[in-house]
Order: structure tokens, then sequence, then C-alpha cells
């Protein structure tokens, strides 16, 4: 389980294709760190350390995976937002994420404000996936609160730490990001629909 809450933000050093996998070498201030079968989440996507060497991991990404997030899009150079699983003895800063991507969202508008950004995004509804306005998304892995909601369509606000810790920098309009939605949402809009349909 992660918070959404970014450690730091990794650099694509390889990309090695094997059948439908794809092997990512990522470069980071944490990959020291790591053991290998560690889950770490890249853009939101929960992945398992595979290989270590000085300074960088490797984790794979199946056919599926890369079917249903923007990591088939990255190539080397890239920036990677990285989180680490939390601790059960920590503190819950940003929002129950289970780094598991529910589909893919393209950015419709990116406003630079007064000291913050603007973010709105499109994704298809017909996953049954909702937002609501001052709820919990996660977006390449960053929970953040939704501030405007329509039907496949939501916005966020960007503090200046978030931007320049994360690559969010990096995502203009027509870019694609990972979304997963909240947890208990999730639950709720299941059980909503099966209600409906007794």
């Amino acid at each position: 389980m992660f918070t959404g809450i970014i450690e730091t933000l990794g650099e694509v050093a390889g990309i090695r294709e094997e059948g439908t996998n794809l092997h990512f070498t990522i470069r980071s201030d944490i990959s020291r760190e790591l053991k290998i079968d560690q889950s770490v989440a890249h853009n939101g996507v929960c992945l398992t350390v595979v290989a270590l060497s000085e300074g960088m991991h490797t984790v794979t990404a199946i056919a599926e995976t890369l079917q249903k997030t923007n990591l088939g899009l990255l190539r080397p150079g890239s920036k990677v937002n990285l989180e680490r699983c939390m601790l059960m003895n920590g503190r819950l800063d940003g929002h129950i994420v289970q780094g598991h991507v529910d589909q893919t969202a393209m950015c419709v508008r990116r406003s630079e404000l007064e000291g913050s950004w603007e973010y709105r995004f499109r994704y298809n509804s017909a996953t049954g996936n909702i937002t609501v306005e001052k709820g919990s998304v996660c977006i390449n892995g960053i929970s953040l609160t939704v501030v405007g909601s329509e039907e496949g369509e939501f916005s966020v606000f960007i503090i200046p730490y978030t931007f320049e810790h994360t690559n969010l920098q990096e995502v203009n309009e027509g870019d694609t990001v990972n979304i997963e939605f909240d947890i208990i949402g999730k639950y709720v809009a299941r059980l909503t629909a099966r209600s409906a349909s007794v």
C-alpha cells in the first residue's frame, strides 16, 4: 500500500524488451536503499524490483500493465515519480493508494495561475470510474484533491512544491497520465450499481 506522497524523481536509464515485457532500469536517489522483491510505485504503478546496480534498480512491466498505464510511453531520460510502500507505523499523509492504476487520462488543459497550476484531465467514463469534488485521486502516483468534477473529466490544483518535485512539470496538454481512483469511492460505486440492478 502507498500514500501518494512522492519520495523522489527517478530517471529512466534504460529499457529492454523481452517478449511482451519491458524491463525499465531507473536511476534514483533511493535505488541504493532498495532490495530485490521490494514493491515500489513508478508513476503510481506498483512494480517489483528485480535487479540492482550502483545507484539504479530494474523493474518489469508485463503486457497488461503496459496496456493500462503510460509506462509504455517512457523513453530513456523520462522522469518517473517514485514511492516506496508505506510503513505500518507511519502517517498516512496522502490517501490510501494501492498502486493499481485503473486507466489513463489525457491532460486537456494546463493553466499557470499566480502561485499554482491547474490541470484538467479527460478519461473514458464508460469504465464506471468517477471522481467527486474534494475527493481524492492519484495522478502518476501523486495523491491530489479533486477541485472540479464532471462525468469523464476532473481538475486539480498543483502547489509549487508538487510541481517542482514530481513529473507533473513535464505534463502538457495532450499528454497521458496514470489514474488510480479512490478505493473507497470505487467500492461505493460498485455497491450502488449492484443495488440499482436488484
